[in-house]
C-alpha cells in the first residue's frame, strides 16, 4: 500500500545558514503579500465600468514576479526560486477555501509575531544526520536517523518556533497491507482524561496548558511591563514563544502516542462526531476543551488508523453516549456534567460517566451489523439515525434493547 507521509525533525543550522534560512522566509512572507496586493488590484478594476479582467493565478504570479526581479527586486536572486513560487500556490488555496467558504480572507502576514516558513521543491536530500536542501546546502539535524534516506521527498517545509529551526519532508511510503486481529472498542473523548476505551484503559490528559498556565501568566505580564521596542522586551518575548512551544510539544506527544498505540492494537474504532466550535461556546469549559484538543485528537486517529489497517466509524453527534445505560439501554434524562458516575435507575448498573459512554460507543458497532458494513464510510445511515432519535423521543426512559457492551 503507497502512503503518504511526513517526518519532522528539528534543525542544528550555523550562523550563516540561519541568516539564509529567514532571507528565504522573507521572500515567501513578501511574496504571499505581493499575491494579496496584486489580487486585490485586479478586484477593484473589475468593480469598474470596464472588461472584465481575469484574476491572476500563482502562475500568473510567479511570471510576474520574475520580471520584477530583474528591476528593484534583484535580492530574491539570493533565495531559491521554489519558496515565492510555493507561497503564490498558497495564496491560490487560501483564497479556494476563502470563495468555498471553508475559512476567511486571507491576510497579510507580518514578521513581528514569527519569522515564517518556507517550503521547497526540486533537488532534497536526506542524510542521516544532515539534510541538503536548494540553494542551502547541508544542514545538521539534531536527532540523527530520524529522516528515511532511501525515498523520494516530494516537498520540504522549513519553519521557526521560539527561534528554533524545524524541517518537515513528505514523502511517499509503500508499506505492507496491514491485518489487524485487535478487538472493537469504543473512544469517549474527556477533558478530565484525555480518552477512556470501552476496555477499561484510561488516556490521561497532560493538561499542559493547565499545568504551565501560571508560568504563562508570569511571562505575558513581564512583556506588558517592558518599553515597547527595546531590547528586554525582546528577550522576554523569546521566553513566553519558548513556554507556548513547551506546551504545544507536551499535548502533540500525548496525542501521538495514545492515537498510535489505539491504531495499531484495534481493529475498529468507534468515536463521537462533535461539534467542536459549538461546544466552544461553553465559556465555562472552553479553555479546557481547547486544552483537550478533541478535532486534532480525531485528525490524527483517522489518518493512523488508515495506515495500520484499523476501522474508524463515526457515531450520530445526537447519540446518547452519555446519558443512557451500556447494560440494559435506558435512556435518562439529565446527566450534568457534576454527575461523574452513572447509576440506571432501571437496572441498578454503576460505572465511571466517560467508561459508560465508551461502551454504548461500542454497542454502536457490536450490536449493528449495517453500521459495520458501512463502516469504511464512517457513518450510520442517515435513516436509521432518524428512527434512533424518533424513538428516543418518544419514549425516554424506557428500556429498548439490550446493548452488551
Amino acid at each position: 500500500m503507497l502512503i503518504k507521509r511526513a517526518y519532522r525533525t528539528e534543525l542544528d543550522p550555523n550562523n550563516v545558514q540561519k541568516t539564509n534560512l529567514m532571507k528565504h522566509c522573507g521572500a515567501a512572507r513578501f511574496a504571499y503579500n505581493w499575491g494579496i496586493q496584486r489580487k486585490e488590484e485586479v478586484y477593484r478594476m473589475n468593480q469598474l465600468p470596464v472588461p472584465h479582467i481575469k484574476t491572476p493565478t500563482a502562475i500568473d504570479l510567479h511570471k510576474e514576479l520574475v520580471v520584477l526581479k530583474q528591476g528593484g527586486l534583484s535580492w530574491m536572486y539570493e533565495v531559491s526560486k521554489c519558496a515565492p513560487q510555493e507561497a503564490l500556490r498558497d495564496l491560490d488555496v487560501a483564497y479556494k477555501n476563502f470563495f468555498e467558504k471553508r475559512a476567511g480572507h486571507p491576510r497579510f502576514k507580518s514578521r513581528k509575531n514569527r519569522i515564517g516558513s518556507f517550503r521547497l521543491t526540486g533537488s532534497i536530500k536526506a542524510h542521516d544526520d544532515r539534510i541538503q536542501l536548494p540553494r542551502l546546502g547541508k544542514i545538521r539535524l539534531k536527532e540523527k536517523g530520524h529522516l528515511p534516506t532511501d525515498t523520494r521527498v516530494l516537498s520540504t517545509t522549513v519553519s521557526e518556533q521560539a527561534g528554533r529551526w524545524f524541517v518537515s519532508i513528505g514523502v511517499e511510503e509503500e508499506i505492507e497491507a496491514p491485518e489487524i486481529d485487535g478487538e472493537v472498542v469504543g473512544i469517549d473523548l474527556g477533558i478530565s482524561r484525555l480518552a477512556v476505551v470501552s476496555d477499561g484503559t484510561f488516556i490521561e490528559n497532560p493538561r499542559a496548558l493547565k499545568v504551565h498556565e501560571r508560568k504563562l501568566k508570569s511571562l505575558q505580564k513581564e512583556v506588558s511591563r517592558k518599553k515597547k521596542g527595546s531590547h528586554n522586551r525582546k528577550k522576554v518575548v523569546r521566553k513566553l514563544a519558548r513556554q507556548h512551544l513547551k506546551i504545544s510539544s507536551i499535548r502533540k506527544d500525548a496525542m501521538h502516542k495514545a492515537t498510535t498505540e489505539l491504531a495499531k492494537s484495534k481493529s475498529a474504532l468507534v468515536v463521537e462526531s462533535l461539534n467542536v466550535n459549538g461546544m466552544l461556546k461553553n465559556h465555562c469549559l472552553a479553555k479546557a476543551i481547547s486544552d483537550s484538543s478533541f478535532g486534532e485528537f480525531l485528525r490524527r486517529l483517522k489518518y493512523k488508523a488508515e495506515w495500520y489497517g484499523a476501522t474508524i466509524i463515526e457515531a450520530d453527534m445526537f447519540y446518547p453516549s452519555t446519558k443512557r445505560c451500556s447494560n440494559c439501554g435506558a435512556v435518562k434524562d439529565e446527566m450534568p456534567l457534576s454527575q461523574r458516575v452513572y447509576r440506571c435507575e432501571f437496572c441498578g448498573f454503576e460505572a465511571d460517566r466517560d467508561l459508560n459512554a465508551a461502551l454504548n460507543l461500542k454497542a454502536v458497532a457490536v450490536s449493528s451489523p449495517e453500521t459495520l458494513n458501512a463502516c469504511m464510510s464512517g457513518r450510520k445511515t442517515s435513516s436509521s439515525l432518524m428512527m434512533e432519535r424518533t424513538a428516543m423521543n418518544q419514549e425516554p426512559n424506557a428500556i429498548r434493547g439490550v446493548l452488551n457492551g
